[in-house]
């Protein structure tokens, strides 16, 4: 009875595969010569090499977008020079082919490296990569494929370790997603966001026309920083403003493996009211994971912490703030910044800033914003939930200082007044894991927890945080990520 418009869909895909095909093949050939004739070779087309699987592969940090099921793109292409950004996208518009932007590859949900709408073109700014330091104005002018470690390394050894930039912790992020979504790290609660230190950009749109602050007007100037990148186009480079850092910082992580339910509860419920309100120069994070082993729920719990001073002082504060922490001086390291930094990245040296390369996983992630304490009643609930969802993860990053003093409408990142601290929800798993099916419970799990923890976050709206980009709370970008 089903047999004939079976034989139709089948006899429809037939005739409509080598349509496709051809289309596809035709738009890389009208789009290889577009770009050869402007003196762009610095390109890859063939998706069946394993140079193009290495060339699409190399940057994308998530790995459940390198499985084969995943769109690839019809060509990826590198500029060297702002001039072949611009051509680049202009060939692209000529022959239909749909752009993503690569500067770094973080984009939690693949956003720069594949796209629903086919074909895509991926350009890949990994050689735009350069940082020119004007160390008599203090700022400089970083290309957007440069790394936000090669930047911290650069801005700190140029400032003889006296200057660094406020931005995330990875050191494999590039510069220019990471800055157009926000860039927040540990010196924010002092300095604010990586955006808020933007003092021009170099932005190409999609005629290929380049603008800075002055041209693009203060509307699009306002836009680019601390939205996300899209659909405004590319930032070829932005101007950022060096911040001071002293010739000492203090760290120290705090390691509470083990802990009941309630007292984990009670550390935090503690340290809501405590991290957020710490002087400007006083970061103190903390990670929570949780199991379950028969009858017994155990929690685990760090804080990690960073100090613009002499341990001396840090101890002082937390002491007087945060007694339950216990934080004495056999746990606090006295450094440079730069070489926090480089502890913080999980690296041995401050030279592997410049590396690339990094452990990769398959992972999904989630956010929130808490803007009221969460009772420690509560905690005991979230605690004893999240234990549950083995092997999840929660990272809460302190706000208050700096952050809440910048006004939310200074630029299109309205996280400031009255946020406590952010949550980002976890949940990571092997290759193995992948084959088998349960990296898509581990993601139903996580999606499970965090509308459990509506009632607990911010509301009307619920909020969240752009570089951690989640695709279940809306569509695709249009025109690139980081």
């Amino acid at each position: 009875m089903h047999s004939k418009p079976c034989l139709l869909l089948l006899l429809f895909a037939l005739l409509c595969n080598p349509i496709q095909a051809r289309n596809a093949s035709s738009m890389a050939s009208d789009l290889r010569s577009c770009l050869s004739s402007a003196q762009v070779h610095n390109l890859s087309f063939s998706s069946s090499s394993s140079s193009f699987s290495n060339l699409l592969n190399i940057s994308i940090q998530n790995l459940r977008f390198t499985d084969p099921s995943i769109p690839k793109p019809l060509a990826i292409i590198l500029p060297s020079t702002k001039s072949q950004i611009q051509t680049s996208i202009l060939c692209c518009r000529r022959t239909g082919v749909s752009i993503r932007i690569r500067s770094g590859g973080h984009s939690y949900e693949g956003q720069s490296s594949t796209s629903s709408s086919l074909p895509f073109a991926i350009i890949d700014l990994m050689n735009l990569k350069s940082i020119h330091f004007d160390i008599s104005s203090n700022t400089s002018w970083v290309q957007a494929g440069a790394s936000i470690g090669e930047l911290y390394l650069t801005i700190s050894t140029l400032s003889n370790l006296s200057l660094a930039i406020s931005a995330g912790s990875c050191p494999t992020m590039g510069a220019g997603g990471h800055i157009a979504g926000g860039g927040f790290g540990f010196l924010s609660r002092k300095y604010g966001l990586a955006a808020d230190t933007v003092v021009d950009a170099l932005l190409i749109d999609y005629e290929g026309k380049v603008f800075d602050k002055r041209s693009m007007g203060s509307d699009v100037f306002w836009a680019i920083r601390g939205g996300g990148g899209g659909s405004w186009g590319v930032v070829y480079a932005w101007k950022l403003r060096a911040v001071p850092v002293p010739n000492t910082v203090t760290r120290f992580t705090l390691q509470r493996g083990g802990a009941t339910v309630p007292d984990a509860a009670l550390l935090l419920h503690k340290w809501q009211t405590i991290a957020p309100n710490l002087p400007d120069e006083f970061y103190l994070s903390t990670l929570i994971s949780g199991d379950i082993n028969g009858n017994l729920t155990t929690i685990s719990i760090s804080f990690s912490g960073l100090f613009l001073g002499s341990k001396t002082t840090a101890i002082a504060i937390i002491t007087s703030r945060f007694p339950e922490l216990q934080l004495s001086d056999s746990d606090c390291i006295e450094e440079t910044w730069l070489d926090s930094a480089t502890h913080y990245a999980g690296l041995d040296s401050s030279a592997q800033l410049s590396n690339r390369s990094q452990l990769k996983d398959y992972y999904k992630a989630k956010s929130d914003y808490v803007r009221a304490p969460i009772s420690k009643h509560d905690l005991e609930m979230v605690l004893d939930k999240l234990a549950g969802v083995s092997p999840a993860y929660l990272i809460l990053d302190p706000y208050g200082g700096a952050m809440s003093r910048i006004s939310e409408s200074d630029l299109p990142f309205p996280h400031r007044a009255g946020i406590l601290f952010s949550i980002q929800y976890l949940i990571g798993w092997t290759a193995e894991d992948e084959r088998s099916g349960i990296g898509e419970k581990y993601i139903d799990d996580l999606r499970g927890f965090y509308e459990f923890m509506a009632p607990f976050v911010s509301k009307n709206p619920r909020e969240a945080y752009a570089n951690y980009l989640d695709l279940d709370l809306g569509g695709e970008i249009f025109f690139g990520e980081f």
